[in-house]
């Protein structure tokens, strides 16, 4: 029976919130809490040194692209402070294209 105990199933088939109690145990993973499912397979397997066959850069993407719509609604924000509104247009339609970006990534 202490073998069974020892023996945790794949990271695959554990739900999130098993996936995050790993992951809290393990010192070198931090802002657990936040992270979805494919993302704390991902860290998990890097802690332990476990080599990943395919990463799925759907989740990550959508995020990269959050973060650029707020870099855009800044300069954005800067344009129309600034009285530049051929910028703030330009910006305007940026993070319009981003949007849609994430709309379809989704």
């Amino acid at each position: 029976m202490a073998e069974k105990e020892k023996k945790e199933k794949p990271l695959e088939k554990m739900t999130a919130k098993e996936l995050r109690e790993v992951a809290l145990e393990i010192s070198e993973i931090t802002g657990a809490h936040g992270m979805n499912k494919p993302e704390l397979i991902s860290a998990i397997k890097k802690a332990r040194g476990i080599k990943e066959d395919k990463v799925s850069k759907k989740n990550s993407s959508i995020r990269d692209i959050k973060i650029k719509i707020k870099e855009m609604k800044a300069k954005q924000e800067a344009a129309l402070n600034e009285n530049d509104s051929k910028m703030a247009t330009i910006f305007r339609r940026r993070i319009s294209r981003l949007k849609k970006k994430t709309r379809r990534a989704a």
